[in-house]
């Protein structure tokens, strides 16, 4: 049958996040004390507030179809959120609700990509960037955000990979791996240089905005530069923030011949996304998030707990992160070491294997996320969890020869 598999499907591979966290999972089941740390998805449930709405939409009958690009109350809804938190001024006809932050970035990518079209992506970047745009035709543009740059571009650097041929540039602030945050001085130097490029649109992927820590403060191009506005496409959702990962909720403004080419393409996809799950969405947009206050307070103190921790493992160095519930650090210092069987760790992959089939701790590589010599450490789960896979952590790089 591999000749009924199409030529596009061998350009992609699996969500590495995913096969981790099914690896894991197979591995429990088969009795190994095995700790998973690789999926992206808050350990806290869904408020019970947002859970109510959803069970009272049930018993209402709300469960048809609705509009392809979402029921008009929501869209309402985001609106209003992108004015009160971003001063984004968005119309029903610049909004589009669909299954998931990801379907949005799918739709936003298919629909506007040609043949070679270049999107700049920095890296590191979340590991589906790059599937989705050559799936779409597209060529991906790696720009390389330094560890000594926080993990974040410099205009030089983007200015330097724009071409005739560059349709996007994507932003992922706070970042999925690397948690960090691009401030307002350094948004308004990357937007000074895509002015100057009419031809460049920017994806603003701020799914992570409202998770948060210290004194650092969000904020996306659209909202500096006014003038970017109508060449971007700003992307949020319920996953995170509000612990809805499993309700498939996301959400976009932008330009509205670019929001109706998307609902036109997930009118032939998914058609609407579930009616249930954007009346649980309402509920969350319109219902304040006072309780984050305390869920990022937690998700801190693990923050702080794991960086302390795993700079204190030989071999491994750890920034810390301003945002998102991820770490990053390098296991550099590690490449070319023996385990105690004798195997060389010539890479990301087979320090995060040694981990897992030794130590029983399930990381992601950093080669997911287009950065060899790191791996991704999500902290959305306990305390107690994470200094266990710590101390396994720190065990594994002493036996290190």
């Amino acid at each position: 049958m591999n000749n009924k598999i199409s030529k596009r499907m061998s350009l992609i591979k699996p969500s590495p996040t995913m096969a981790v966290t099914k690896l894991a999972a197979e591995m429990r089941a088969e009795g190994k004390n095995v700790i998973s740390l690789g999926a992206g998805e808050p350990d806290f449930d869904t408020p019970d507030h947002i859970k109510k709405a959803a069970i009272e939409a049930i018993n209402l009958g709300k469960t048809k179809y609705t509009a392809v690009d979402g029921i008009p109350e929501l869209k309402d809804a985001v609106s209003k959120k992108f004015h009160r938190d971003n001063n984004l001024v968005y119309g029903p006809d610049e909004i589009i609700i669909s299954v998931g932050g990801k379907q949005v970035l799918f739709n936003a990518l298919l629909s506007s990509l040609d043949i070679d079209d270049e999107v700049i992506i920095p890296s590191p970047y979340w590991v589906s960037y790059p599937d989705m745009v050559v799936l779409a035709g597209g060529k991906p543009i790696i720009v390389e955000g330094k560890a000594e740059n926080g993990f974040k571009i410099l205009p030089s650097q983007l200015e330097e990979s724009i071409s005739d041929k560059t349709k996007w540039l994507i932003i992922n602030s706070p970042s999925n791996p690397t948690g960090a945050i691009y401030s307002e001085e350094e948004l308004i130097k990357l937007g000074e240089i895509l002015v100057k490029y009419e031809h460049v649109g920017v994806i603003s992927d701020d799914i992570y905005e409202k998770i948060i820590y210290d004194d650092n403060k969000f904020y996306n191009i659209p909202q500096l530069l006014p003038e970017l506005k109508d060449r971007t496409i700003t992307v949020n959702g319920v996953s995170k923030a509000y612990a809805m990962t499993g309700w498939r909720i996301g959400y976009a403004g932008g330009p509205s011949e670019m929001i109706k080419a998307m609902a036109k393409l997930q009118s032939q996809s998914t058609s609407n996304a579930s009616s249930i799950s954007q009346a649980a969405a309402l509920k969350a947009l319109e219902s304040g998030d006072d309780f984050l206050i305390e869920r990022n307070n937690q998700f801190k103190i693990r923050r702080d707990m794991v960086v302390s921790n795993l700079n204190k493992c030989e071999g491994l160095n750890c920034n810390l992160p301003a945002g998102a519930f991820y770490v990053f650090p390098s296991c550099l210092e590690l490449i070319g070491a023996k385990t105690p069987s004798g195997k060389v760790i010539n890479n990301s992959v087979d320090f995060s294997s040694y981990l897992l089939e030794n130590k029983g701790v399930a990381v992601i590589p950093g080669s997911a996320f287009g950065s060899e010599s790191f791996f991704r450490i999500s902290y959305a789960t306990s305390y107690e969890i994470l200094k266990d896979a710590c101390n396994r952590i720190k065990d594994a790089c002493r036996l290190l020869s």
